[in-house]
């Protein structure tokens, strides 16, 4: 069975309706072979992606940036996990209140310095997620999942 790591900062209630999008995504009965594991940012270690065959990572954007808990995280795992993880597959998505630009290319700088390959290009919302939005979500779960356990 793959794994499929959710690692996510969920600071508010439009987070939570897009973490709770993407994993029910992630987990719907038509696809089999995948476990889905979903932690928080602040509490996911190298652990976790080491034993992970796939991630989606979600994060506020905060002033341009990523969010300090997904900056941590990305702190705690980069070296221990730096040769392990190369190739491994992720998408993420990320909602802010307008322009994302800078945590996109932050988060595009530090799993490219990974060696992590993008399965999905990252999804980006900003505002309050409209169903659409959260359509996608769901989507960018069942897709990224269905993908890995393909792959297996």
């Amino acid at each position: 069975m793959k794994t499929l790591l959710i690692v996510h900062h969920t600071a508010s209630p439009n987070l939570q309706a897009m973490f709770e999008a993407v994993r029910s995504g992630a987990s719907t009965d038509d696809v089999e072979g995948v476990e889905v594991v979903a932690r928080p940012a602040l509490t996911a270690n190298a652990v976790d992606v080491l034993e992970a065959d796939g991630l989606i990572l979600g994060t506020p954007v905060n002033i341009g940036y990523l969010s300090g808990a997904l900056k941590h995280f990305f702190d705690q795992i980069y070296y221990p996990c730096l040769e392990a993880t190369a190739r491994r597959p992720f998408t993420a998505y990320l909602h802010g209140a307008n322009d994302a630009g800078g945590a996109l290319r932050a988060l595009d700088a530090i799993t490219t310095g990974l060696g992590w390959r993008a399965v999905r290009p990252p999804l980006v919302v900003t505002g309050e997620p409209a169903k659409a939005d959260l359509e996608a979500c769901w989507e960018l779960g069942a897709i990224t999942a269905a993908e890995l356990g393909e792959a297996g």
